[in-house]
C-alpha cells in the first residue's frame, strides 16, 4: 500500500500498467486499420462526446455492472485515442498528461498531500490558477445551457460573489416565480422568456448550492416521468381508454396510481 500522502506507485493494481494497455490497443488500431489511421482530434470529437453521455446515461439508468463496464471502455478507448494523437504529432505524451493530473490534485488537495486542515475552496483554487481577468474562460462552448449554468455560477462563486445558503437562492427562485406570473397574465412572450430564463437559473443556485448538480436531477426527472408515463399509456389500454380522448381527470386517475405503484 502507498504511504500516506503519496499517489499509488507505478504498476500498482489497475494502476498506469494496465492502463498503458488502452493505449497500445489506440496503436495497433492506427497500425493497421485504415479507418482508425485516418482520424484526427476533430474526427474522433463527435464519438467522444456520444460515449461520454451514453456512460452518463447507463449511470443513471442504474444499468447492470457489465453495460457500465463496457461504457467505461468505449469512453477510455476515446481518451486513449486522443493522448495516441497527441503523441504521433509531439504535441505530449500519456507520461505528461499523468503529471498533469497528478500536480494538479496535489494543488488543489493541499488538506492530503500538504500541512492543511480543511478542503479548499475548489472555484477559488482555480480562479487562482487562471490568473486572468476573464473568470469564464475556459468554460465549455458545447456544455448544455443547464449545465453552463452551474458552471457559470461556480465560477462567479470562485472569486466571491455568492450565496451564503441554498435558502437564500430559494427566496429568489420565489422571487422569480412571482415575475414570471405577471408575465403570463400580461401575454408579453418577449419579457416572459427572460423571467423563465432568470426562474430557471435561480433553480440551478438552489441545487449548486445544495450540492448538486441541476443537469443530474433534470435527467432523473425525465427518466423517472418517461417511466411512468409509459406505464401510463400501457394502463390506460387495460383499462379500455384512447390516448387522445381519454379526459385529463381519468389519465391523472391513472397518474396518481402509477405514483403509488
Amino acid at each position: 500500500m502507498p504511504e500516506e500522502n503519496e499517489l499509488p506507485p507505478q504498476g500498482a493494481p489497475g494502476g498506469p500498467g494496465v492502463l498503458d494497455r488502452a493505449l497500445d490497443v489506440v496503436r495497433f488500431l492506427r497500425a493497421g486499420c485504415p479507418w482508425d489511421a485516418a482520424q484526427t482530434p476533430v474526427s474522433l470529437t463527435a464519438y467522444l462526446l456520444e460515449e461520454s453521455l451514453e456512460l452518463a446515461d447507463a449511470i443513471l439508468e442504474d444499468a447492470d455492472d457489465a453495460v457500465l463496464k463496457s461504457e467505461i471502455g468505449d469512453l477510455l478507448l476515446n481518451v486513449a485515442f486522443q493522448i495516441v494523437l497527441a503523441e504521433e504529432r509531439s504535441a505530449f505524451t500519456a507520461e505528461e498528461v499523468v503529471q498533469t493530473l497528478e500536480d494538479k490534485m496535489r494543488r488543489r488537495h493541499p488538506h492530503l498531500y500538504g500541512d492543511a486542515e480543511e478542503r479548499p475552496h475548489w472555484e477559488a483554487e482555480k480562479a487562482n490558477e487562471r490568473d486572468t481577468s476573464d473568470v469564464f474562460e475556459g468554460l465549455a462552448k458545447r456544455l448544455d445551457p443547464l449545465s453552463r449554468a452551474q458552471r457559470v455560477q461556480d465560477r462567479a462563486a470562485g472569486v466571491g460573489f455568492d450565496w451564503d445558503h441554498a435558502r437564500d437562492a430559494f427566496a429568489k427562485v420565489h422571487e422569480e416565480a412571482d415575475e414570471v406570473l405577471a408575465h403570463l397574465e400580461s401575454g408579453d412572450t418577449d419579457a416572459l422568456e427572460g423571467e423563465l430564463g432568470d426562474l430557471l437559473f435561480a433553480v440551478v443556485n438552489v441545487a449548486r448550492l445544495s450540492d448538486l448538480h441541476a443537469a443530474t436531477a433534470l435527467r432523473r426527472a425525465n427518466l423517472k416521468f418517461e417511466k411512468r408515463f409509459s406505464r401510463l399509456v400501457v394502463l390506460a389500454g387495460e383499462r379500455g381508454l384512447v390516448m387522445g380522448e381519454a379526459s385529463l381527470e381519468e389519465l391523472d386517475q391513472l397518474w396518481e396510481e402509477i405514483k403509488r405503484e
